[in-house]
């Protein structure tokens, strides 16, 4: 009689279980149950070890292409190309109108390749081919062209890697993802001055000037990176069977098959759906995350640009200066992970956002006061950018995580994505003006800018914060049986993340 209460108790334990599983088969609810944790973390780390680092390969080099024109410009680009401080700043902002334009569309674009690799693959070998072409340009209206082509093609790329991630990983797996890629862009600001400083020994080879090399030699690179995407990055579990074996790929796609089950409506297949780009555009809470991006983005786009003529302000030499350009870069890169870990550990985003919002504060708070005698403050005011860029880059993957838990259905996610980098990247624009070489070294409309918009990017995730808590409580109220007698199923899946049955993730 006990061993019969004993299966008894099993069979029901087994079968809430399963429930857990709802809107699977019952073998796919089973196989779930009974997969092994040990297994499951296997092939978690399987995917980690496979995509990661393809991506964090990519995004550093993303990263050297899009600022090391600010490597360039100290090693005599502006003095070559015969231009002045207005003409550069034009011929940077100028890289963010397709980069802002074509993110969203090249989001959409991607649905239609089965497999991401190569389109990837198509962008990268793109933008490469631009980036060596940019060493021998001859004028203000050739390095104005190339950055335009630049911008173009590099424009898919991060909304693209995210939403790679969204499609391999749950949304309380994301953070450390994306922080691991953005602190490979703190990693390149790092590398980038590393690298300047040893391309720039060149000068003279070829009859070529330093900063042409520059861009050459990481153009190459570049290109090289690019043609290895076809074969390296990865695409889907289904196409993993190589590296995958066939209890993991069932194991993966069961689980963003259990994500499907719970808003259908939202992975039916569609391309250029714009539908769920109006449901993003309408999305009131898409507006405050934006302002919580640009506290990162309109900083640290003007910062990349102009961080190595603030350190030579400071009285160093220009190679000197690239090689001081290291540590403010790999301080961001070693926030932006630990922040990331403890945000996915803790599940609760606004802390790990707000509080790296208040050290970028308090960065160009001392910069603006100490700047205009920065000669007699230089220790104090290099504390400053570090801090600064320790703060900065763990707000963007906080942010990203932040929408990709509450952006429901699917369609809605993926268009959200490239919505928030794009809007985002119109910080960058912003950026590429703010610090002006007649303010030089005081710079008050960079440091005053910058610290506005991350003022008020703080408030706006505190907003955030507590409209969403309200939403929840609101929620909270109505029990589910109310709510499916007031909405069909139909109506609940189009709803999405505004479904009075969807909790906000904090």
């Amino acid at each position: 009689m006990a061993t019969d209460g004993w299966e008894a108790e099993k069979s029901e334990a087994l079968h809430h279980e399963q429930q857990l599983y709802a809107g699977l088969s019952e073998e796919d609810a089973d196989f779930m149950v009974n997969y092994p944790l040990e297994k499951q973390k296997k092939a978690i780390s399987k995917v980690d070890w496979r995509l990661i680092p393809m991506l964090l390969i990519l995004y550093l080099i993303t990263y050297l292409d899009k600022t090391n024109i600010g490597n360039a410009q100290i090693e005599g680009l502006l003095d070559s190309l015969h231009i002045n401080g207005t003409q550069y700043n034009i011929a940077v902002s100028l890289f963010f109108v397709p980069f802002i334009l074509a993110e969203v569309p090249s989001n959409m674009v991607l649905n239609k390749f089965s497999r991401p690799s190569t389109y990837m693959g198509i962008l990268v070998l793109s933008w490469g081919i631009v980036m060596t072409v940019t060493g021998v340009v001859r004028n203000f209206g050739g390095l104005v062209a190339v950055r335009i082509l630049l911008g173009l093609f590099e424009a898919g790329f991060f909304p693209g890697a995210i939403l790679l991630i969204s499609r391999w990983y749950l949304p309380n797996e994301t953070q450390t993802r994306i922080a691991l890629l953005y602190s490979s862009a703190a990693s390149g600001g790092a590398f980038s001055g590393l690298l300047a400083y040893a391309i720039a020994k060149l000068n003279g080879v070829g009859g070529l000037e330093g900063w042409r090399w520059i861009f050459i030699l990481e153009g190459l690179i570049t290109v090289l990176i690019g043609v290895s995407c076809f074969f390296l990055l990865v695409d889907s579990p289904a196409l993993s069977s190589r590296w995958l074996d066939e209890d993991e790929i069932r194991f993966l796609e069961l689980r963003q098959a259990f994500r499907r089950a719970q808003i259908p409506e939202g992975y039916r297949e569609k391309h250029f759906d714009m539908g769920a780009f109006i449901q993003v555009v309408k999305d009131w809470k898409m507006y405050l995350l934006v302002l919580g991006n640009w506290s990162q983005a309109v900083p640290n786009y003007a910062l990349k640009f102009t961080l190595p003529a603030i350190i030579t302000s400071m009285g160093f030499k220009s190679s000197t200066a690239q090689l001081l350009t290291i540590p403010p870069y790999a301080a961001g890169a070693i926030s932006a992970y630990a922040v990331a870990v403890c945000a996915d550990k803790f599940r609760w985003r606004m802390p790990f956002i707000a509080g790296p919002q208040t050290a970028v504060i308090v960065g160009f708070v001392i910069l603006f006061v100490k700047a205009a005698d920065i000669k007699n403050n230089v220790a104090l005011c290099y504390f400053a950018v570090v801090l600064v860029c320790a703060g900065l880059y763990p707000i963007f993957p906080g942010v990203n995580a932040w929408n990709i838990a509450n952006s429901a259905p699917a369609g809605k996610r993926a268009v959200s994505i490239a919505y928030l980098v794009a809007a985002g990247n119109v910080g960058g624009l912003i950026g590429s003006y703010i610090y002006i070489a007649e303010e030089r070294p005081r710079y008050p409309t960079g440091y005053g800018t910058s610290l506005g918009f991350t003022v008020a990017g703080l408030l706006a995730v505190l907003a955030l914060e507590a409209v969403l808590v309200a939403a929840n409580r609101r929620n909270a109220k109505l029990t589910e049986v109310d709510v499916r007698q007031k909405y069909s199923d139909e109506q609940l899946e189009k709803l999405g993340d505004r479904s009075p049955l969807f909790r906000y993730a904090l």
